[in-house]
């Protein structure tokens, strides 16, 4: 029987028909990289491809925006932070002419977050890329990019980005001096939840993380986002709606406490914090956790991954229920 079963399955294992991968050349379907390619880019899904690859949250502000005599791809704005992002693209393989446009770009508009999107990288300019990260403050954030169009048999051609170039945390933080034992911990946690999250929950983009006790999630809002804690002091993580300034919307909120805990539907105490005598307000849910004990950590990353998609799909309604976007 076994021998049967071992020729039945090669059988059917000849009888699955497999489509090809082949590239495409990009200049077939972007004719014009400022037309065609540029424009395609600034679409919603499409920006969300770019900053679904280099982690960030991209909101796009001007396409073409002007620096002087010259004019940046795009500019846009990191959600949480409202940090400014240009995008320079490049349709071929990287050269001088585009590095030195991406400098006076980032100078130009005060980045902290410059993105080089090209076809081809050489190793001369992944150097100077990775010199450029090494050499800056946490402040100023460099990417090299490569795009590629991929199709199957007569399919339509799907993007795919690749980052070459990032900026290195873990190293800046090294260098910074500033790396202690509970900053470690808190880099390594949060990179092994990115890539526990990255692994199980996709939908939920996360950026790179830092050796920091938060973690911001955007949630399509400029006045509000989430937050995942990680909090040694009180030996406990937590979820919250972080509000940096605004009570009017603290207070809308507030009026709506009893649909929004029934739309939660978690099973912790919701703890609405005004913070009176400060600009910020807090909407939370805590867990205990022992930052000590590495054996609980997947345990917490399930759960503040959890807590944080429902939250986000609750509060990116208006308290109204209706949506803010």
């Amino acid at each position: 029987m076994c021998g049967e079963g071992v020729i039945y399955a090669m059988r059917m294992s000849n009888d699955i028909n497999l489509g090809k991968l082949q590239t495409v050349e990009l200049r077939h379907y972007w004719p014009h990289e400022a037309h065609n390619f540029t424009r395609w880019l600034s679409e919603p899904a499409n920006i969300a491809m770019l900053g679904d690859a280099v982690g960030i949250e991209i909101q796009v502000i001007q396409v073409e925006a002007s620096v002087g005599r010259y004019n940046v791809d795009i500019l846009a704005k990191e959600e949480i932070s409202n940090q400014n992002i240009i995008i320079e693209n490049q349709l071929e393989t990287a050269n001088h002419d585009h590095l030195g446009k991406i400098i006076t770009y980032a100078a130009g508009h005060e980045a902290s977050y410059i993105i080089w999107v090209v076809k081809n990288v050489n190793e001369e300019h992944r150097q100077a890329v990775d010199w450029l990260n090494e050499h800056t403050d946490d402040d100023i954030n460099f990417f090299l990019v490569t795009i590629e169009l991929w199709r199957i048999g007569n399919s339509d051609p799907a993007p795919k980005f690749t980052v070459v170039c990032r900026p290195n945390e873990w190293q800046r933080s090294v260098r910074a001096g500033d790396l202690t034992n509970t900053k470690t911990k808190q880099l390594e946690f949060w990179g092994q939840l990115r890539e526990f999250a990255t692994r199980e929950y996709p939908e939920l983009r996360l950026r790179s993380p830092k050796p920091l006790h938060w973690f911001d999630i955007s949630i399509g809002r400029s006045d509000c986002h989430i937050a995942m804690i990680l909090d040694s002091q009180k030996n406990q993580v937590r979820c919250e709606l972080y509000i940096p300034d605004s009570k009017q919307l603290f207070k809308a909120l507030l009026e709506s406490k009893g649909t929004i805990e029934r739309d939660l539907n978690l099973p912790y105490a919701v703890n609405w914090d005004e913070m009176e005598g400060k600009k910020a307000s807090r909407i939370s849910i805590c867990k205990p956790f022992n930052f000590d004990d590495e054996s609980t950590w997947k345990e917490s990353f399930k759960w503040l991954i959890e807590t944080a998609i429902v939250f986000k799909r609750v509060f990116s309604k208006g308290w109204n229920g209706e949506s803010v976007h």
